[in-house]
C-alpha cells in the first residue's frame, strides 16, 4: 500500500478555493512547464469533464496558467495571472468538453513554439495529479521524482544502455515504463529516479544512436 504523505492528509497551502481544481491545476502546468522546457508561443488548454463545468469558478483557468508560467500554488499572482506581463506575450485559449473517457479533472496542453508537443493529464485530489500522456504516448509521472523521459527507435538493448548510464552514478530507479506504437517504430521510455542525474547523463543519453527527444524532468515541490 502507498504511504500517505502530510500533502494527502492536510492538502497544499495554495491560493484558491479548491485542492482538485486550483492546485491541482497549478501544479499540472508547472509540471507542463517541466516537460516542455520553453515559453511556448502558443497554448491550447483543453479542459474536460468537472473541470470544464466548475474550472473557471474554482480558478482551474488561472491555475493551469499561472502553472506554465512558473508560479506555485500559493502565489498570490494566480489571482491576476491574465493581467500580468509575462502571460501578455503567450497566445492561450481555452477549450471545454464532456468525454467520459477521460478523468473528472483531465486536461490538455497543446503547445506549440519551437517545439510541438500535447501533454495530458489529471488533478487526483488533494493537489496531487499526473501526467497521462505526452503526444501520443502513455506515461505516469506524478511529480514526485525527478523523471528522465525519452523517445527512440524500438530496438532491443536500449533499456540497458540507458539503466547502463543511470547505474553510473549509483541512483536508484523507482519506476521504469515504456510504451510504443508499433515494434520497430517510436518508443518512449519514463524512469522515475530516487535522485538527480547530472547534465554529462543527459548528453550521454541524447548520444545514444537512435535516441530522438531526452528530457530531465524536475520532481514538483511539495
Amino acid at each position: 500500500m502507498k504511504q500517505r504523505s502530510l500533502f494527502d492528509i492536510i492538502s497544499p497551502v495554495m491560493t484558491g478555493p479548491s485542492s482538485s481544481h486550483t492546485a491541482g491545476a497549478v501544479r499540472l502546468g508547472l509540471m507542463a512547464r517541466n516537460i516542455y522546457k520553453e515559453i511556448p508561443e502558443e497554448v491550447t488548454f483543453v479542459l474536460y469533464n468537472s473541470f470544464a463545468k466548475t474550472g473557471k469558478g474554482h480558478g482551474t483557468d488561472k491555475g493551469l496558467l499561472a502553472g506554465l508560467s512558473g508560479y506555485s500554488v500559493d502565489s498570490e499572482n494566480i489571482k491576476n495571472i491574465f493581467n500580468l506581463k509575462e502571460t501578455k506575450n503567450i497566445k492561450y485559449k481555452y477549450l471545454f468538453e464532456q468525454n467520459a473517457d477521460r478523468h473528472p479533472n483531465a486536461v490538455d496542453f497543446i503547445l506549440s513554439g519551437n517545439i510541438n508537443m500535447t501533454i495530458s493529464g489529471s488533478s487526483t485530489g488533494a493537489g496531487n495529479i499526473e501526467i497521462t500522456q505526452i503526444n501520443e504516448f502513455s506515461t505516469r509521472i506524478s511529480g514526485e521524482f525527478n523523471t528522465l523521459l525519452l523517445f527512440y527507435k524500438d530496438k532491443p538493448g536500449m533499456i540497458s544502455k540507458v539503466s547502463s548510464l543511470i547505474q553510473k552514478e549509483n541512483i536508484n530507479i523507482a519506476t521504469l515504463e515504456c510504451d510504443r506504437n508499433a515494434k520497430g517504430k517510436t518508443a518512449s521510455m519514463c524512469i522515475c529516479l530516487d535522485g538527480e542525474i547530472s547534465d554529462t547523463i543527459i548528453k550521454e543519453t541524447e548520444n545514444i544512436e537512435d535516441v530522438y527527444f531526452v528530457r530531465n524532468i524536475r520532481k514538483l515541490e511539495d
